[in-house]
């Protein structure tokens, strides 16, 4: 039998890096509020510390991509030391992207301008749209989520020329901090809080078994080009902030007025509510590069241009927290497929639907954001559970990286993952001390990740009973395993391209008919990104490809017709059954007339409208509706030829 995966290398450093910046670049639209919001006039120079902190952190990376090139995510790396290990740093990356699909949503309602008691029921019918979008694997998703990040990227740049006057006054506005971030502790704390500017860069790794070769080239072209752009343009917009007319004056933090657990009790011991952020300040917390456009409009051209200018740059912001939103989704997707394909969850977690997408993980991935935003309605709630995630799985990542000796890593090499490492690890131990919420929320998910492993891998040991039961003689796998015969290229050749058992007789008639070799041909769509380095489907699991193909080899063999099987798994059914017919000059396709809802085939475009589009010249295609057809009675041979009968049913509809 023919099996093979089709994984194209396609992916060059320049799409590499837009979709790194539609993951990283996203970060700063929340972050830079939130660095002001904690450390006032001294948010430049905490962003310039996180600036160091997120190139040490993608120098780690470089050398990750280097050695892990078929995806060299947290699961796969991890998976080298302890397979235990890597379930718990992909769980970690889980909560890491839980919240950012929350944050990413929750936040772009708020650059869109939705008024506040609308962002979460607005947030969440967003999930949901983007559920059913996922459920079809619609082709069209990744080509716009890239228009959209540039488009953002180009909006970035405006405002970066635009708010130049405010970046020249901000400069004289920092400040070493104010005596309530002036501690050692403090600071480092202060740091912590916005240590979420990371999030993003693993998905770099995770993207290395799809980039161009040679991988090394492309991953560092991607991560350096984009690095650069995230960290100038957070530092422009950082002082810019600092410089606007409404936040010029501010000396204490607002967080120390308004949030702080200090604030909390003396508002307390007064018997006065908790304080409330004004809507400015939470204008600013919450949209800072909205509120950064629109001052710099105003500035250059008047109140109703700049706020034009304003709501134009929340949009296209908007709409790159949306798309990051979906993307994330698609990780999620693509971590629990992997951790089922290893076993390490159940095996629903692989079953996909006809569009190629495992369903469970995607209901999973849709739910799970949604709970959070029922329970945490705060952007600074929401961080906190945010970093948790995010700093735990670039340290399992870069600490096993350094553990690995099979790594080819030079002595200063290793000793720098080890050095980046272990301040992530210090960071990651900070937050798990600090901040409750975010210990409960990982430790909850991380929880109930290994039980289920745990009840998984149980059942398992109980199903096998001890001893593997032998595969039975006469099963679907066995009749496919046969020695192929050998390819006569004085016979006609036939590509059968139909799922289900009910073109089997059929094809195997014409085939006997015309003394023709058959070719049966199963395409497994599949579109999830690969976490785990190879994790493709393999037939073995494939009950729906197993019997569809085994069907026909069984009446193939009873019929006495040469049959060959083809299993593929890849993301387009169309090409992959044009190339094979014409690769095996086949000169007659059977196709099954499409079973899919008129919505599916809208969103995912109609197999046989597109294999009948691009079929060579020369080969004839039969489409057939999904009905039996009993096979004849055996007669005697007749010879070979064109004019032999190649649509014996007056259910064939030629094309």
């Amino acid at each position: 039998m023919l099996e093979t995966s089709k994984r194209p290398r396609n992916l060059s450093w320049t799409h590499a890096g837009a979709l790194l910046f539609g993951d990283w670049g996203t970060s700063r639209l929340y972050v830079l509020g939130l660095a002001f919001f904690f450390t006032g006039h001294a948010s430049p120079l905490f962003l310039g510390a996180m600036s160091l902190l997120m190139t040490g952190v993608a120098w780690a990376y470089t050398h990750i991509c280097d050695h892990f090139q078929d995806g060299g995510g947290v699961y796969t790396s991890a998976r080298r030391i302890s397979p235990l290990l890597s379930v718990i740093g992909a769980t970690l990356l889980m909560c890491d992207y839980i919240v950012t699909a929350s944050l990413s949503i929750f936040e772009g309602m708020h650059y869109f301008g939705a008024p506040e008691p609308l962002v979460i029921p607005l947030s969440i019918v967003a999930i949901l749209v983007l559920g059913v979008v996922n459920w079809f694997g619609a082709k069209s998703a990744g080509r716009l989520a890239l228009t959209i990040a540039l488009a953002a990227l180009g909006a970035s740049l405006v405002v970066a020329v635009l708010c130049v006057p405010y970046f020249m006054k901000g400069l004289g506005e920092i400040t070493a901090g104010h005596q309530t971030v002036a501690s050692p502790w403090e600071r480092w704390h202060s740091l912590v809080r916005i240590v979420l500017a990371l999030s993003g860069v693993e998905a770099i790794a995770n993207m290395t078994g799809l980039m161009k070769q040679p991988v090394r080239t492309t991953s560092r072209r991607a991560l350096w080009v984009v690095l650069a752009e995230v960290v100038a343009l957070n530092l422009i917009f950082g002082i810019a902030l600092s410089g606007l007319p409404g936040l010029a004056e501010v000396k204490q933090p607002d967080y120390f007025t308004y949030s702080a657990p200090a604030a909390l009790e003396a508002a307390k011991a007064q018997g006065l509510p908790a304080p409330e952020p004004p809507d400015a300040v939470k204008e600013y917390r919450d949209t800072a590069v909205k509120v950064l456009a629109t001052e710099s409009g105003k500035h250059w051209f008047g109140e109703t241009t700049g706020s034009a200018i304003g709501r134009i740059a929340g949009i296209l912001f908007g709409l790159l927290l949306i798309s990051a939103g979906n993307t994330v989704i698609v990780d999620m997707i693509a971590v629990q497929y992997a951790m089922g394909r290893d076993g390490e969850l159940p095996k629903a977690a692989t079953r996909l639907n006809y569009s190629g997408v495992p369903w469970l993980p995607l209901v999973l991935a849709c739910a799970a954001p949604v709970l959070v935003l029922l329970v945490a309605q705060d952007l600074t709630i929401l961080a906190e559970l945010y970093a948790v995630g995010v700093v735990g799985a670039i340290t399992i990542n870069v600490l096993c990286s350094a553990w690995n000796r099979e790594l080819t890593l030079t002595r200063a090499q290793r000793a720098g993952m080890w050095g980046v490492g272990l301040v992530m690890l210090a960071i990651e131990v900070t937050i798990v001390s600090t901040k409750m919420s975010a210990t409960v929320f990982a430790g909850s998910v991380v929880g109930a990740v290994l039980a289920t492993r745990f009840v998984a891998r149980r059942q398992k040991r109980i199903a096998a009973g001890g001893e593997p039961m032998p595969e039975p003689a006469t099963g679907w796998l066995a009749e496919l395993r046969r020695e192929p015969p050998a390819i006569d290229l004085s016979r006609p050749r036939i590509m059968l391209a139909a799922r289900g058992r009910n073109q089997a007789d059929f094809a195997v008639d014409l085939a006997r008919r015309r003394h023709a070799t058959l070719f049966a041909i199963f395409v497994r769509q599949i579109r999830v990104l690969d976490v785990a380095g190879s994790s493709a489907p393999k037939i073995d699991d494939d009950k729906q490809a197993l019997e569809s193909l085994g069907a026909v080899a069984v009446i193939a063999r009873e019929q006495g017709v040469p049959f060959i099987p083809v299993y593929v798994s890849s993301p387009d059914i169309a090409d992959e059954i044009l190339d094979f017919t014409v690769t095996y000059g086949c000169d007659t396709l059977i196709l099954g007339k499409s079973a899919r809802r008129r919505v599916t085939r809208a969103l995912e475009g109609d197999v046989v409208a597109k294999v009948a589009q691009h079929l060579p010249d020369g080969v004839a295609l039969i489409t057939r509706e999904p009905t039996p057809h009993p096979l004849a009675p055996r007669p005697a041979p007749a010879p070979p030829g064109p004019e032999a009968d190649t649509a014996p049913d007056n259910t064939l509809s030629p094309t």
